[in-house]
């Protein structure tokens, strides 16, 4: 698990059921409950993985973090599964790998160049393509309505809006 905030917890706490073996890394070991071993090199990480999470915000420290390295340390039979945002992974060194063979395969919902995405990741086998439904809870989806119907209901009563759009 290549970060380990509260999703990349949760996820690695799930994971445990199918009898994996966590690693994981982050800005510093966690003190956990769990037998979770803490590497904080992504690339060591990498090496020591099947299959490789990502789990990070984005920012500038984690730009590009799945880089050629990381994805070489992973190897033709390791994985990416990126949860986090499109800029924490190297697109192109991605779509490189995975051309030729020296990653095995990833599972992406999201991409750099969104809406668009990058015509070669179309012709791959080896990769999972999804929309992103980060949102897609009916209680988020729920808490979307009512927002909706807040803002329409506070602009035809001639109020300020919850949450306007400038």
């Amino acid at each position: 698990m290549l970060g380990l905030g509260r999703i990349g917890y949760e996820i690695a706490r799930r994971l445990q059921g199918f009898d994996m073996d966590i690693s994981y890394s982050a800005r510093a070991a966690h003190e956990l409950d769990e037998d979770w071993k803490f590497i904080a090199d992504p690339v060591e990480l990498a090496k020591n993985s099947d299959v490789l999470f990502v789990s990070l915000a984005a920012s500038k420290q984690t730009h590009h973090i799945v880089n050629k390295e990381v994805m070489d340390a992973l190897g033709p039979d390791g994985m990416v599964i990126n949860i986090s945002r499109a800029s924490n992974i190297d697109e192109i060194a991605l779509l490189d790998a995975l051309e030729a063979k020296t990653l095995g395969s990833a599972a992406l919902d999201v991409f750099e160049g969104e809406p668009d995405i990058n015509p070669r990741f179309l012709e791959l086998d080896n990769v999972l393509l999804q929309p992103h439904h980060g949102s897609g809870t009916v209680e988020t989806r729920e808490a979307m309505g009512d927002l909706v119907f807040e803002n329409l209901k506070a602009h035809f009563d001639g109020k300020e809006l919850p949450t306007p759009v400038v």
